[in-house]
């Protein structure tokens, strides 16, 4: 699967006539300063699509992409919306900011008649699943969400504990697929794309 095209639509903080369109949507949740910003720039092959920043828990709404493809599977073209969700847990921020993100995630994710083809939840590889990140889990899990695992940052790990840690991530977190990714190295990409357009 290919991505030929990847814009900023728009962002949205409350319901929206652009998520009641029928457009298939795929959401991408993690931890602030996951590196999520960076992953959903190698996917889509765009440098800045999403904004990274050196200060975590900017993003303060969700924003939406439209990303055109060849190869996907959906039903009436090959095109679907990359919803960038805030990142959670970022413990520098004001707790009435914290709680207004927790409240617009959980909303979007949770509380919206919304559906989501995919949720690509997105951990550190190197720290492996945070307290936070397991919540996330567990929350999508009970809303049967078809969650994939993004393992980020693989290039931090010493490859003489590369194996052992993978193995321990997967234990954490079960049955649900994992996807070795790193960003700087551009590793796991056509396995994600592939993976979100099944």
């Amino acid at each position: 699967m290919n991505i030929t095209s990847a814009k900023f639509i728009k962002g949205v903080v409350e319901p929206d006539e652009i998520l009641e369109d029928g457009i298939p949507q795929i959401a991408f949740i993690g931890r602030s300063n996951v590196g999520k910003s960076s992953v959903i720039n190698t996917l889509t092959n765009k440098k800045d699509l999403a904004k990274t920043s050196s200060f975590p828990g900017r993003t303060q709404q969700i924003n939406v992409f439209l990303i055109s493809a060849k190869g996907g599977n959906f039903t009436g073209g090959n095109t679907f919306y990359l919803v960038d969700l805030p990142g959670y847990g970022f413990a520098k921020g004001s707790k009435e900011d914290q709680a207004k993100i927790q409240s617009l995630i959980f909303w979007y994710l949770l509380d919206s008649q919304y559906q989501q083809k995919k949720v690509v939840l997105i951990i550190d590889a190197e720290l492996g699943p945070t307290n936070n990140d397991m919540q996330m889990l567990h929350s999508l899990t009970e809303a049967n969400k078809d969650v994939v695992i993004v393992a980020n940052k693989i290039d931090k790990i010493k490859k003489s504990s590369y194996i052992k840690q993978l193995k321990e991530i997967q234990n954490a977190i079960g049955n649900y697929k994992i996807i070795p990714y790193s960003a700087e190295k551009k590793i796991g990409v056509n396995e994600l794309a592939n993976e979100i357009l099944k």
